[in-house]
């Protein structure tokens, strides 16, 4: 089965592949490059789960199933910014040094630094674009202040995960999906791929 999943970010292709691999055999997942899809996907929704959508439903002009995700930190002590902003928080798209350091800047001084990462999962079929599926999922932790680790990327050096007693940098790729938003979230999907395989 082939799915197209809206991204070009080969760090997230790589870490769905890993983890969708572990639950459904024989899905073969193409980028928005492989299927010809070269314009910018304007996410201008709301909500982690109005993004996805948006996403999907561009992918699955594609011909294909599509998958569309959007994901981001939550910090509770910042009214859950950075959220949709998350890639972009500092500024410029995909400054994961900015955007850390911005973050760490504006949880200056503040004892609250329980934060959650959200993955929105939103599944788009061409033939019928009016039918999408949703699936959500989060990681509970708090934000330290100073970075950990060389793995992972975006708010990973940051993110402390208490009962791993890590940072999503210290983990393997291994550990770091077993519990991760991400993880859960297509940990749902696959059940779901499972049932129209």
């Amino acid at each position: 089965m082939k799915i197209v999943l809206a991204s070009r970010n080969k760090h997230k292709i790589e870490e769905w592949n890993a983890t969708l691999g572990k639950y459904v055999d024989g899905v073969e997942l193409l980028s928005l490059d492989d299927v010809g899809i070269v314009d910018e996907i304007e996410e201008n929704g709301k909500t982690f789960e109005e993004n996805a959508m948006i996403k999907a439903l561009a992918a699955a002009q594609s011909g294909y199933l599509s998958i569309g995700e959007d994901s981001g930190l939550s910090v509770g002590a910042l009214d859950g910014a950075p959220g949709i902003y998350s890639a972009r928080y500092a500024g410029e798209h995909g400054n994961d040094q900015a955007n850390n350091a911005f973050l760490l800047q504006n949880l200056a001084g503040k004892e609250d630094r329980s934060a959650k990462f959200v993955c929105a999962i939103a599944l788009a079929d061409p033939n019928r674009p009016d039918k999408g599926m949703f699936f959500r999922g989060e990681t509970e932790g708090v934000i330290l202040t100073e970075a950990r680790g060389g793995g992972g990327f975006g708010y990973d050096p940051l993110f402390f995960f208490e009962p791993m007693g890590k940072t999503f940098s210290e983990m393997s790729g291994e550990e770091k999906n077993s519990i991760s938003h991400r993880g859960k979230a297509i940990e749902q999907l696959a059940a779901y791929l499972k049932t129209i395989k």
